[in-house]
């Protein structure tokens, strides 16, 4: 059975991608401030966080940002809402990207100040 994707629920929008070397901590900064532009303050937009890969996979970095709806997503990102959104000075930086929708409308959450 495929699951069906639910298109009132909390959406996760996942930016991955491959950074060439030397260059992480470049792009971890414009994720904290161009990346952050982007969605914050956004009809919808519920948040964001980013991070690295570790280790072996430290070339590897994710932003990821927590939308109300796919129609949040879709007012922000326009038609091409399914592409990565790649800043000016983005692709100098890395090797390669994508982008993902994770419905969470299945998922579970623990209320801020509680302990799971």
């Amino acid at each position: 059975m495929i699951a069906q994707f639910n298109e009132g629920g909390p959406l996760l929008r996942l930016f991955q991608v491959t950074v060439k070397r030397g260059f992480a901590e470049i792009l971890l900064e414009k994720f904290a401030t161009t990346s952050a532009d982007v969605v914050k303050n956004e009809p919808g937009n519920e948040g964001y966080f980013f991070g690295r890969g570790t280790e072996s996979d430290e070339n590897t970095l994710v932003f990821a940002s927590l939308w109300k709806d796919i129609d949040a997503i879709k007012q922000r990102f326009g038609d091409a809402w399914e592409q990565s959104f790649l800043p000016e000075g983005y692709e100098d930086l890395i090797e390669d990207h994508s982008v993902q929708h994770i419905d969470l409308s299945s998922g579970w959450h623990v209320p801020a100040g509680r302990s799971g």
